[in-house]
């Protein structure tokens, strides 16, 4: 069952307050209030209209935002965790790794100097989008889903 458009219209809110605060916190019961619905309908609907469940888009929009502070900034990395929601920076540690498969400082020491002004952000954000199809714990144990490889093309002879 497809969510009504006056449904899209309540979660696009609840996604909306969560784009432009993510370093929020932004429990379920926090975004159903928001949506006008109970928390269980929401969390159902909210994975279903947008193929993610609300924490894991969350965790998206951090990382990503992360990821541009580590790569346009030279700020912290402690205060880069603090300024994207993450009260602990081992936490902020580990999920970046799970995510982006390198550490914030790995990340920042393999950029080359003048790389991030070529390409505009949002093809640099859409380039480094972090894959959440499957859980961290899933990418940690080894039975989800790695960051996934260019398609190679066979040789013709």
């Amino acid at each position: 069952m497809n969510p009504t458009p006056e449904l899209l219209r309540r979660l696009l809110r609840a996604k909306d307050h969560m784009d432009r605060a993510p370093h929020e916190a932004w429990p379920v019961a926090r975004l159903a209030q928001v949506s006008a619905v109970s928390e269980a309908y929401f969390a159902r609907q909210f994975r279903q209209a947008f193929g993610l469940p609300p924490h894991r888009y969350l965790l998206t929009r951090r990382i990503e935002r992360a990821v541009a502070l580590c790569r346009d900034t030279d700020l912290p990395i402690t205060e880069i965790a603090l300024q994207t929601g993450w009260s602990s920076l081992g936490t902020f540690g580990r999920i970046f790794r799970d995510i982006t498969g390198q550490s914030p400082g790995e990340l920042r020491a393999g950029l080359l100097p003048g790389t991030a002004a070529q390409a505009p952000e949002c093809i640099a954000r859409a380039a480094s989008r972090p894959d959440l199809n499957t859980s961290v714990s899933e990418k940690r144990t080894g039975g989800g889903g790695r960051k996934k490889e260019p398609p190679t093309t066979p040789e013709v002879p």
